[in-house]
């Protein structure tokens, strides 16, 4: 049994597009599954090193839920450099003023820190309304079940 490795001059892959509704689907959960489709590992053809992975839009970002106490508990940190330029907010004032970041920050912690990882997170648009600019590109609509069932 071998194992192919997949060259930039040999996959001449065309990215797909796919839309995701966040309406009361769950942020951890949502941001796994969106890194696995940006990243390609998704496809038979996923290459560590190279970038073999499809465009996601996500609208509805406002309408993002979490459990237990992160609504008021979970912080986002944001620096501008300056000494003294840190800038604390909770998830509800965050989301009440930039839906978008909270999803776009949980994508990109689970990108690679690297080149390829800040290319990869172009790959990602994020809108805080049902409606989005990219109907040119045909996305497809994803459905993603991100509520956990509690059966055994």
């Amino acid at each position: 049994m071998t194992t192919k490795t997949f060259l930039p001059s040999e996959t001449s892959l065309e990215p797909k597009w796919y839309v995701i509704d966040a309406a009361d689907q769950r942020l951890g959960r949502l941001a796994s599954e969106v890194a696995r489709i940006i990243r390609g590992k998704n496809k038979p053809i996923y290459t560590p090193h190279l970038d073999t992975g499809d465009f996601v839009i996500i609208v509805n970002a406002e309408k993002i839920q979490v459990t237990g106490k992160k609504r008021t508990q979970k912080l986002y940190r944001r620096h501008s450099g300056r000494p003294g330029g840190m800038k604390i907010e909770t998830f509800d004032k965050l989301q009440a003023r930039i839906p978008e970041r909270i999803i776009e920050q949980a994508v990109k912690g689970m990108l690679p820190k690297n080149t390829l990882g800040r290319n990869l997170f172009t790959k990602l648009k994020v809108y805080a309304g049902p409606d989005h600019p990219h109907q040119a590109q045909k996305p497809e609509t994803l459905t993603l079940n991100t509520i956990p069932t509690g059966g055994n």
